[in-house]
Parts: structure tokens; C-alpha cells; sequence
């Protein structure tokens, strides 16, 4: 019911919002007359009806080219491995043949992995990029099975065993409880193929400690309590009729919820700029809000499975985690560089929580293991803006090169 209902409000707030979009664009044109301001102003106006709203599609990366050493190279993008709920996408700068390759897990929590577009771009510089594509299951036929924690854990071991030797795993937020299982999983199998190194990047490995403000909210109900509340049925106009999810926007409504003054002064600060006429300030939070209410749904199983084993009960931490009903064992990891990176400011994964991971992986030498806290970092900004870019990076790209 729940689903229903919010696509029944969505489909007509969608004829809204299209209706504004019509209307801003001829008020842009109206603008250039010696009357602009009241036009402007009108059009301002639309431009935050139209464009406060949900999507439900992938928006396209749109990296074609990357600066590096002051030249913009080609990029090319390249579909390389597909399941029913991922695709694995290569970006490749021209010339980049030989470069490291980086697996870049995208977390499943409601965006779509364009959100790690600057991450991408960054990481482009010096490196084959790989990232994890996750598709929205409101799109995945029901007959197509399910998907939970375990698969996720499963579609990185399969990944990395594609990308092959000179591996090196990146996990942002949410999936570096996956990718130190998957990690430790093909130690534990004496895998031929393992990563050179893995960083994890401000995620729950042990939520204990410090809980944020999204550890109390998973802590504050049973699990029933989620499974009855918070999962709906996708409706049959879509092709994933039936499926199980965790919707999107009740996702993201919770985030925004956490930060509803700062969305409410940026979408004040938007119109004010395009009524000053402040175009570059005014597009990139036009941008930014673009990408964030694109949204995904999660399946259910998955989204479950995440809230009580690592936000209720911690199996990782407590060594309780199972694969395929073998316990997963962090300290079997032996071959693999560790970097974890965790923002001074996060709000979100506390400082700590990343951290643990350090402890967990005891069969790894002191110095294959690093250790990064970035000062007056937020948790979008130890993967993203200039903070990532100038002081995170540096120090990822070394810890990559270092365990060639």
C-alpha cells in the first residue's frame, strides 16, 4: 500500500513539475527583455517547483574526458560484465591501458552510483576505474530471483576474481562491510586472485562505536518492526511488479529529514542566485539536487538483512558474520594492503566505525596497514569535492601504487 500510494502522488505531482519546467523555460527567454527581474523571479520560482521531486532513473555519468597534467583526455565507458541486478562499467582514459585497475563499490542505499561521479573522475587520473552499477529492482523482473546481503558480498568475490591480478578495492560507505568479507572470504579459500589493496571508505564496520544519529534509528525498533513498516510491494506498472523493496524515497525523506535545514537554506540560496543572476552558483546546486533525488529502491532481503546484521547486532565485528554458511574470518587476510578513511565531521559513519577494521585484520603486518582520518571532512567529503581530491586522494593513490 505504501507504494502505491506515493506512485499515485508522484504520477501527479509529475504532470506538476512538468508543467513548471514548461513554464520556467519560456520565462528564461522573457528574461533577456529590460524587464528581467520580474521574470527572472517567476522563473526562479518554477525552477524549484520543477525540480522538487523524485526520479526513478539512472542519470548518465557523462564522463567523456579527464583533465590530467593539464590536458583533457578521452574517456571511454564500456559495459563489461552484467547480472540481473548489477552491470559492471569500465571507465578507461586514452592511454590508460596499463594503469592500476580499482573496483569502486557503490553503495546500495537509495542513489545510484552516479553519485560517485567525481569520485570516478578523480580516480581517472591515475587508474582504470570499475564500478558497480546497481540496478533499480522496481526495474528487475520478480521471476529473477532475489537479492540479499550475501549476494552483494558474492557479486564483489565474482568481480574482482573478472578484473583479475592488480585488483584494488574501494568501498564508500554502506558495501565496506562487503568488500572486507569478500576480502577475507577469498583469503579464507586461498584464492589465486585477491585484491593488491582494499580502502574503506567512512563505512559501519563496527557501528558500536560512537553511534550517529542513523545507528540510534536502526537500533531504536526490532527488526519486525522494519519488516512490517518499511518494505513495499513494487506496483504492476513497473516491470519489477511484485517485488519486494525498501522504497527509495522513504530512504532518502530519512536522510533529508537529518538535514532539513540545510536543504530547505539550499533551495532558498537557489532561487536567490537566479534572481541575481548568479548562474554558476544557482547550476551547481541545481545539479546537485538533480542527482540526489534520483533514486533507487533496495530489494528487501537485502535491506533487512543490512539493518539487523550490521546496525542491530554487529555479526562482523563479533565475528558472526557467515558466507554461504562459513564464518567470515577478517584476520585470514594476508596479501592485501588495508586503507581506511574516515572524516573528522562525518555524521553519519561516526569516527571509529572504519577504523575497526584495523583490529579485525590482526594477520596483516603493521606496515600494510594505513590509517586516514581527514580533518574538517564531512561524510560526502572523504569521497568527494575538494577535501577528497587534494588531501584524501594523495593518500589513496599512494597506498595503491605502494602495494603494486
Amino acid at each position: 500500500m505504501i507504494y502505491d500510494a506515493y506512485q499515485g502522488i508522484a504520477d501527479v505531482h509529475d504532470r506538476v513539475r512538468k508543467t513548471a519546467e514548461n513554464a520556467q523555460a519560456i520565462l528564461n527567454q522573457w528574461s533577456a527583455n529590460p524587464f528581467a527581474p520580474p521574470w527572472r523571479r517567476m522563473a526562479a520560482y518554477y525552477e524549484l517547483v520543477a525540480l522538487a521531486g523524485f526520479t526513478h532513473a539512472r542519470p548518465d555519468y557523462g564522463i567523456d574526458s579527464v583533465e590530467r597534467k593539464g590536458e583533457q583526455i578521452p574517456v571511454e565507458e564500456r559495459g563489461v560484465l552484467w547480472t540481473p541486478f548489477c552491470q559492471l562499467l569500465r571507465f578507461r582514459r586514452q592511454g590508460g591501458e596499463d594503469d592500476p585497475k580499482v573496483l569502486l563499490v557503490a553503495p546500495m542505499s537509495g542513489h545510484f552510483a552516479t553519485l560517485l561521479r567525481g569520485t570516478i573522475r578523480t580516480l581517472l587520473r591515475d587508474h582504470q576505474v570499475f564500478i558497480t552499477d546497481w540496478i533499480n529492482p522496481r526495474n528487475i523482473k520478480l521471476e529473477l530471483g532475489g537479492f540479499s546481503l550475501e549476494d552483494y558480498t558474492q557479486h564483489l568475490i565474482d568481480f574482482i576474481g573478472f578484473i583479475g591480478e592488480d585488483c584494488h578495492v574501494v568501498a564508500v560507505c554502506q558495501p565496506t562491510v562487503s568488500a572486507l568479507a569478500a576480502t577475507a572470504v577469498l583469503a579464507q579459500d586461498g584464492a589465486a586472485i585477491q585484491p593488491a589493496s582494499l580502502t574503506l571508505i567512512a563505512g559501519p564496520i563496527d557501528a558500536r562505536i560512537a553511534p550517529t544519529k542513523v545507528n540510534e534509528l536502526a537500533q531504536e525498533k526490532p527488526i519486525e518492526w522494519f519488516r512490517s513498516n518499511m518494505i513495499g510491494i513494487v506496483p504492476n506498472k513497473f516491470e519489477g511488479a511484485g517485488r519486494r523493496v525498501y522504497p527509495g524515497f522513504l530512504q532518502l525523506c530519512a536522510f533529508m529529514s537529518m538535514n532539513a535545514e540545510r536543504h530547505t537554506k539550499s533551495f532558498v540560496d537557489l532561487f536567490n542566485h537566479r534572481v541575481e543572476g548568479d548562474i554558476e552558483k544557482a547550476d551547481a546546486i541545481h545539479e546537485f539536487y538533480k542527482e540526489y533525488f534520483a533514486i533507487m529502491d533496495m530489494s528487501a532481503d537485502f535491506y533487512l538483512e543490512t539493518v539487523e546484521q550490521v546496525f542491530q547486532r554487529y555479526l562482523l565485528p563479533i565475528g558472526r558474520m557467515t558466507h554461504k554458511g562459513r564464518k567470515i574470518e577478517p584476520r585470514a587476510i594476508k596479501r592485501t594492503f588495508l586503507l581506511t578513511v574516515e572524516g573528522e565531521k562525518d555524521d553519519i559513519c561516526a569516527v571509529g566505525q572504519t577504523l575497526a577494521a584495523q583490529d579485525l585484520c590482526s594477520g596483516l603486518r603493521p606496515y600494510m596497514k594505513t590509517h586516514h582520518l581527514q580533518a574538517g571532512a564531512g561524510h560526502y567529503g572523504v569521497f568527494n569535492g575538494k577535501r577528497w581530491e587534494t588531501q584524501v586522494y594523495p593518500v589513496l593513490r599512494n597506498h595503491i601504487q605502494s602495494s603494486r
